[in-house]
């Protein structure tokens, strides 16, 4: 299929096909005619699908065709609600860039920052807001936001809203919506919670599930060493300088934890940056706009700060500690090898972590490479046979079988 089979309008075909997009991602082939359509929406989708324009660009669709050129003051038509700074401006970038030749305008808003410009620009009219639930419902009770025209509400990151405790503002943000409202919810994981929010809010939705959790790209190449836990930083400084590593994004499960692998990583005049909830919004900001531009080789990441960071054609990401949650591994490495680019997953496993590592290899079912070259293995035990041995696998097939058989189900509307 074609970007221009889904009876877009010209004006956003043109903004498409400068971008270099010809072909719709899954999650946008099946998501835009649905969202045309005006039928509520479920998605399941996981970072780097492509979901972003699976509703930005049918919502600009909608509102040309509502607005058009029309001369009359702005009203909020659109509003999209996700859990961070960073995500929120990735959604405003994606709005400004498929409606550049539409008269429509958008309005990023967030915590963090003085509320000033934010609100003089709400004054003047928007027709597209993109927010965080705490800037939101801080403006909306000082009563410079009004939701009574709004036509489509989009729950972005459902699962993180979550894991953040944003769930009770969500609830109460749809509350002060019109009811007849069109309304989008976008999450990576199902957990029960998400799935009867899904109930109270939204009518007879669609479902559309595609690049399901449990699969890993084929163009990541994925190794484990298995590693003491007191020699995790000495393996990851004698990876970084002996494969000359840069541009990596490192995971730590605490934010105590990043902290501390920066420092010792600067110890070695390794240039490294830490990103977690304890910093400000304008210091993550600052760190992520430094790693980008490669002015800092390292960047030491928690889970939630993470998942707001989209950089194209990151190289490498290393699990410095294992989650234990075995999804958000597959999250996690799902921040490289993006958009056909190659990308290499390194996870360092500490005898303390074995179980987290065989509930890993279950859900992915891939042979994962196991490195044994190297100078901090376990003192004593059998690293290799903590390794489960996928069903119908092998080390240089694993991958593209699961692929297979996951990409099989995509047109399915599976669901939980």
């Amino acid at each position: 299929m074609l970007f221009e089979d889904l009876s877009l309008s010209k004006s956003i075909q043109k903004a498409v096909f400068e971008e270099g997009y010809l072909n719709p991602t899954p999650i946008q082939e099946q998501s835009i005619p649905i969202v045309l359509s005006g039928r509520d929406l479920i998605g399941c989708a996981q970072t780097g699908t492509g979901k972003t324009a699976a509703f930005a660009i049918p919502i600009i669709h909608q509102l040309h065709r509502i607005v058009g050129s029309s001369k009359k003051a702005k009203q909020i038509r659109a509003l999209i609600v996700t859990p961070t700074r960073e995500l929120a401006v990735q959604i405003g970038q994606s709005f400004d860039t498929y409606a550049k030749y539409t008269n429509l305008t958008q309005l990023t808003i967030f915590g963090g920052v003085s509320q000033n410009p934010q609100v003089d620009t709400l004054k003047n009219g928007v027709d597209i807001l993109v927010a965080t639930p705490g800037r939101l419902l801080d403006l909306q009770k000082q009563g410079f936001l009004d939701l009574d025209h709004l036509h489509t509400l989009v729950l972005d990151e459902a699962d993180q809203m979550l894991d953040m405790g944003f769930i009770n503002d969500v609830k109460k943000i749809v509350k002060l919506t019109p009811k007849n409202r069109q309304t989008l919810l976008f999450s990576a994981t199902m957990p029960i919670a998400i799935r009867e929010l899904a109930e109270m809010f939204l009518q007879d939705p669609a479902k559309v599930e595609v690049s399901p959790v449990s699969s890993t790209a084929e163009t990541v190449e994925q190794r484990v060493y298995f590693v003491e836990k007191t020699e995790k930083r000495n393996l990851l400084y004698h990876l970084i300088k002996n494969e000359d590593l840069s541009n990596v994004l490192v995971f730590s499960r605490t934010k105590h934890g990043a902290d501390n692998v920066v420092k010792a990583l600067r110890k070695k005049d390794i240039p490294a940056e830490a990103i977690h909830g304890d910093k400000s919004q304008n210091a993550r900001q600052r760190v992520l706009d430094a790693f980008k531009n490669k002015e800092v080789g390292v960047l030491v990441a928690t889970d939630i700060a993470a998942r707001g960071i989209d950089i194209d054609q990151l190289p490498y990401v290393i699990n410095f500690d294992l989650p234990n949650i075995p999804e958000t591994y597959v999250h996690r490495i799902g921040r490289t090898g993006r958009a056909g680019n190659g990308g290499i997953a390194i996870s360092f496993c500490g005898k303390d972590e074995e179980p987290y590592w065989k509930d890993i290899q279950k859900l992915i079912k891939v042979d994962v490479k196991i490195i044994t070259d190297h100078p901090y293995p376990w003192h004593s035990g059998s690293p290799e046979a903590t390794a489960e041995k996928p069903k119908n696998s092998n080390r240089s097939g694993g991958a593209h079988k699961s692929r297979k058989s996951n990409a099989s189900k995509q047109n399915k509307k599976r669901w939980y």
